[in-house]
């Protein structure tokens, strides 16, 4: 399984539970490295020690029951070879395989207790995965053998941390999957996007392309401006939409990313005028709210294509996070979609997740959402981290709850980034962990790199080329791709990327890159993602990037959904098992030109069959589509 060997600092040194001892007198108070890093993520810098009488939500998410077997678990549903192919799990039978058990809860308490946090002081969340105690800054140094400071970044912002690693008993350390606030700094979600001919956006939003003069709408010009005429042709997507109300899809956006509704008229009076007027459903998750002031490309984009390609017969659910004062994290998000993973007050982190009820002016002052979503059949998210913005065990435990959502039938789809190999905004890695402009060790993205999501890459058509002609990985800027320093290699996954490191090894020094060929690699789809025509304000401007690629994917593996049900059976839930095996060898359109540079190096080269720029390929419908009606 492989969260029980992970690869932790295969290139960079990244370490979590492993070496050392903090103190050392009788086994019950010998303390462990629980969480380390080597530098905080780029832009932050420790400006002062914080005060020791201040207040913490100190958070302790406990171990999790059989979260060894998940990969298991998950591949007996989604492996097109297993017997139980397509009978996903109730989300009963989830919360109950991974409740904590009661030992790990006893002993989290009973270390509490031993330090002065008396059980009046503690909480334990309704879903039993979280230990909640409020600590002064001083009871938070002692109890983790740390010490906290105030961080604070260019433009101000102040962020609370403690500085390199924070510790446990070794007999506590064993029941903690990891502990909040401490060393995270999940604290500001990247729009993986670019603007034509420019540098990607990084940080502040998407870059979007100047006003285009002339729209066309025709596959004359798809080398000039995508259309969904165009992506019809592509992917030979055609498809009338028939169990719509069994059949779910949906699309994430972050508060204050937003749209113009009357922009959907504008769209699709140039390009579906059977859909003039429809507008997505609004599922707002922590006061998420429409702001026609807001950031208006990355929402535009992904739902005037997600509307357009699925037609007037399908629902597109919004599922917009946070509200615009503290807005949403990926925490928010699945804590709406799953009541067990919600930590009511237990584990969110005020540092880094939207905390609720928020009594600021014009916050969302009500209790966050917790399961109060069902989560559709796909979703598609087009945000983003790099890996060294986070620490391993906030990485593993998110990760993990995308496999559970697999588990019961969803797909979950992430843009891999559109930097190449370095991180967003073109940083990469100094040997000590740092991420910086100029260095030269690869920077993975994350959730692309998660074993449990399917990361989608990008292409484009070479200009002056038809439609018809075969596609590149995009050149315009480089898709995201390459291998995790932090998850080791799915068993579904193996033979095709060992298969790839035999027979086109990368050129590169292996310190520079995660070379050990045991871990997670991606992506592992891709499809077209350069000069999509969008309104934005009544006006049409081209935008690109593995964000268009996400949304666009997902619509169409949406209609396949659609095409099962009606035949009574599964949604395809969890890809990736599937479309890695034998069944379905040969069934995607196989990008054989490009690679994706960065880091002061061409990247990695696309090849015949799956590679880390383009994955498997693009969709070719009609093939994927029969394949998956042959499936139970």
């Amino acid at each position: 399984m492989p969260f029980r060997h992970l690869r932790m600092g295969l290139a960079l040194g990244l370490l979590l539970v492993s070496f050392g001892l903090f103190a050392t007198s009788s086994p019950l108070t010998r303390r462990v490295p629980h969480e380390t890093r080597r530098s905080a993520p780029f832009g932050w810098q420790p400006v002062k020690r914080a005060e020791p009488s201040r207040v913490l939500p100190l958070r302790i998410g406990l171990a999790q029951s059989n979260i060894e077997e998940l990969e298991s678990y998950l591949n007996d549903v989604s492996h097109p070879d297993s017997p139980n192919y397509g009978k996903h799990w109730s989300a009963a039978q989830v919360a109950e395989t991974f409740r904590p058990s009661d030992e790990a809860v006893d002993t989290v308490v009973g270390w509490l207790t031993e330090n002065g946090i008396h059980a009046h002081r503690t909480k334990l969340s309704a879903s039993g995965g979280w230990v909640a105690a409020n600590v002064t800054i001083e009871e938070a140094e002692a109890l983790l053998g740390t010490d906290y400071y105030v961080y604070q970044n260019a433009d101000g912002r102040e962020h609370v941390a403690c500085a390199s690693a924070y510790h446990l008993p070794e007999h506590v350390s064993k029941h903690v999957e990891l502990i909040t606030p401490t060393l995270h700094f999940d604290v500001a979600k990247k729009r993986p996007m670019v603007k034509r001919a420019t540098k990607p956006g990084f940080r502040g939003g998407p870059l979007i392309g100047p006003k285009l003069d002339n729209i066309f709408n025709d596959l004359a010009h798809c080398d000039e401006q995508i259309t969904l005429d165009c992506l019809r042709a592509l992917y030979n997507f055609e498809y009338e939409f028939v169990n719509t109300k069994k059949n779910t899809f949906a699309i994430v956006e972050y508060t204050p990313e937003s749209h113009n509704p009357s922009d959907f008229d504008v769209f699709f009076g140039n390009f579906s005028k059977d859909q003039v007027g429809e507008r997505p459903t609004l599922i707002s998750i922590d006061g998420g709210i429409l702001d026609p002031n807001g950031d208006l490309g990355e929402s535009s984009l992904d739902l005037q294509y997600a509307l357009g390609l699925v037609g007037k017969n399908q629902e597109v659910l919004l599922y917009q996070t946070g509200d615009d004062v503290v807005g949403g994290s990926f925490n928010n998000l699945l804590d709406a979609l799953d009541a067990s993973y919600c930590t009511f007050e237990g584990g969110d982190d005020p540092t880094q997740d939207g905390i609720y009820p928020d009594t600021a002016p014009g916050g969302f002052d009500e209790p966050e959402n917790c399961g109060t979503v069902k989560p559709a059949d796909i979703i598609s998210t087009s945000y983003g981290y790099d890996e060294a913005d986070l620490t391993p065990f906030y990485m593993i435990r998110q990760c993990n709850e995308y496999g559970k959502l697999g588990l019961l039938g969803v797909t979950i789809m992430y843009a891999s980034g559109d930097d190449g190999v370095a991180g967003f905004g073109g940083v990469c890695l100094e040997p000590n962990g740092t991420q910086a402009i100029g260095a030269s060790i690869f920077n993975p993205t994350f959730p692309g790199g998660c074993p449990y999501v399917t990361s989608v890459g990008a292409t484009q058509i070479t200009p002056g080329n038809p439609v018809t002609a075969p596609e590149t990985a995009v050149a315009a800027f480089a898709s995201g791709g390459g291998w995790s320093n932090i998850f080791a290699l799915p068993e579904y996954q193996k033979s095709t990327v060992q298969d790839y490191l035999k027979k086109f090894p990368p050129r590169y020094p292996p310190d520079i890159w995660n070379s050990t060929g045991k871990s997670r690699a991606f992506p592992d789809i891709s499809g077209n993602g350069w000069n999509y025509t969008v309104a934005i304000n009544g006006e049409f401007v081209p935008i690109g990037g593995t964000s268009a690629s996400c949304p666009m994917t997902a619509s169409i593996l949406s209609a396949i959904n659609d095409a099962r049900q009606v035949r009574g059976k599964s949604a395809i839930g969890f890809i990736n098992p599937t479309i890695y095996s034998d069944t379905f060898q040969g069934l995607f359109n196989d990008i054989t030109i490009g690679s994706n540079p960065g880091c002061g190096t061409n990247g990695f080269s696309v090849e015949h069959g799956w590679d880390p720029v383009t994955g498997l390929g693009t969709i070719n419908f009609p093939k994927l589509l029969a394949a998956w009606l042959e499936l139970p």
